[in-house]
């Protein structure tokens, strides 16, 4: 059984990949193609549904499923591809996603955790290879953080600071700027 480390605890994973084995109604992680191809096969599944996104793929083109979503695991293909932090980011700060997101792949190292829970992940597979135990003491390495975790003032407001008119910008979630999400990573 495979092991992941879930809210700083290592505990077994009952999500099953589309191809592995398990019984039927099971938690099972979907890629965004399977999907997207056969949506009505996967509305009638019985058990909790999750997504699989690719570094290619596009975080809006899953935002009409999320409401149905229970997970969705984010692909990380290899240590220098950071392109699942942004997709993680917009899925917890742009849409709202308030299920588990789930770091995987051949890039999901101890030294990166810390990182993908600043960005919104709560569950890490790591690598083949890797320590779990490192990578939960990797999660009380620091004490303080000095890249906000959540859009807060826009870099230019707080280096200018510029009022940025809102209807110029256009608003995002929560009130915020749009140039807010874009800014404060």
């Amino acid at each position: 059984m495979r092991h992941i480390l879930r809210r700083r605890e290592l505990t077994e994973d009952e999500w099953r990949y589309l191809g592995e084995n398990g019984p039927a109604g099971a938690a099972l992680i979907v890629p965004l193609s399977q999907l997207h191809g056969d949506p009505e096969r996967w509305r009638q599944h019985a058990g909790p549904l999750g997504a699989q996104l690719a570094p290619a793929d596009r975080v809006e083109d899953l935002v009409q499923d999320l409401p149905r979503l229970s997970l969705v695991a984010v692909e990380f293909p290899s240590a220098g591809d950071g392109r699942g932090y942004s997709q993680g980011r917009l899925l917890r700060n742009r849409w709202g996603f308030s299920g588990e997101l789930r770091a995987f792949g051949a890039g999901v190292r101890q030294d990166q955790v810390y990182l993908l829970t600043r960005c919104g992940f709560d569950a890490v597979q790591l690598a083949e290879g890797e320590d779990p135990e490192a990578a939960k003491r990797a999660l009380t390495r620091y004490d303080v953080a000095y890249q906000p975790g959540a859009p807060q003032l826009a870099l230019r407001e707080q280096r200018f600071h510029e009022q940025i008119d809102p209807k110029a910008a256009g608003q995002g979630p929560a009130g915020t700027t749009a140039a807010a999400g874009r800014f404060s990573h």
